[in-house]
């Protein structure tokens, strides 16, 4: 296990194309951090350099409080998962796993014996002497993990290792990556595009932006308290409606602090209803989810997103008034900063 520190690391490909900017950010020892953002923020090169597979323009990469900027990737005992699984195709389940090893030197019995304990914790006994084209995707992508595991590295970085995977068993390979994060109490680095792959893996979230952090926080923190209208619209779903304070009688409702220039309101905070409201708008669309429905309301030239009961019947052309707790709004300065 291993605690990792980013101090001011800097990435530019070529004057003037900056992939990073100045990004400080610790993670603690036997951490789960997830970093999210959209494609182009970053977030794979941020770990690439972790890794040592890329070198910063400016800054230091500190691990366990040893600085292995210019350490190669060999020497800094971390295990990545790429989003390509990278087994070897003409070797078995056994020997992908047990390569790492071979390679390090190790003794034949202590291979043997971390290979078989890795292989039934990850539900692959079976399938040992297997090749990798023997197996479907998720045994593919558990080898990979495996392969990373067997090694007892001091951290683990994943580069969206489940975006080959259909959505059932993206969520149960996820379920099983917290298991083992509980059970090797392992330093996790997770990069991911899904918010709510983010959500779900990480103990902390690090939201990145065109090569700059936007907030560093647990889950329920980023939800609940987005520092920036980034943010506030990157994590959850549907994303949060943001809204002009220059509406009609707007501001003078909802008593906005000085300097808000924006409202925002997570769309499962808005309640429909036929009379009064903050705003008044026009159903444009709605989109049935199962045990809810996305009601799209255009109100003043704003698209407004509410998620409503099943049971409430709204059909498009319905004029409809947006209420809202407001002990539930978020205030934005004019440039997109929370109050």
């Amino acid at each position: 296990m291993a605690s990792i520190r980013l101090d001011g690391v800097e990435k530019a490909f070529a004057p003037g194309q900056h992939a990073l900017r100045r990004i400080d950010l610790e993670i603690a020892d036997g951490e789960r951090l997830a970093l999210v953002g959209p494609s182009g923020s970053g977030k794979s090169t941020l770990l690439r350099i972790i890794a040592g597979l890329e070198q910063p323009t400016n800054g230091r990469v500190v691990i366990d409080g040893q600085d292995v900027t210019h350490v190669p990737p060999e020497r800094r005992d971390l295990a990545m998962v790429f989003q390509s699984y990278a087994l070897y195709p003409h070797k078995t389940v056994r020997d992908n796993l047990a390569f790492g090893l071979r390679v390090r030197g190790a003794a034949r019995e202590d291979i043997e014996s971390r290979v078989n304990a890795t292989a039934a914790s990850l539900g692959l006994s079976p399938l040992l002497q297997r090749l990798p084209a023997q197996l479907s995707g998720g045994q593919r992508q558990r080898v990979a993990l495996g392969r990373a595991i067997v090694r007892a590295p001091r951290a683990f970085l994943f580069d969206e290792p489940l975006s080959n995977l259909d959505p059932r068993l993206r969520g149960d390979t996820r379920a099983e990556l917290i298991e083992l994060h509980a059970r090797l109490r392992a330093t996790m680095i997770y990069v991911t595009h899904d918010q709510e792959e983010a959500m779900t893996l990480g103990q902390r979230i690090a939201v990145l932006r065109e090569g700059s952090i936007e907030q560093v926080a647990d889950p329920g923190d980023v939800y609940n308290r987005p520092t920036t209208t980034f943010v506030a619209q990157f994590i959850g779903s549907p994303p949060m409606n943001l809204i002009d304070l220059d509406l009609p009688d707007l501001r003078d409702q909802i008593n906005a602090p000085p300097g808000a220039a924006v409202v925002g309101l997570r769309p499962h905070d808005v309640r429909l209803a036929r009379e009064g409201g903050l705003v008044r708008g026009t159903v444009q669309l709605v989109e049935p989810i199962g045990a809810a429905q996305i009601v799209h309301v255009r109100a003043d030239g704003t698209r407004v997103l509410a998620v409503a009961a099943p049971q409430l019947e709204f059909a498009r052309g319905d004029e409809v008034a947006v209420f809202a707790d407001p002990q539930r709004l978020h205030f934005f300065d004019a440039a997109g900063r929370r109050l």
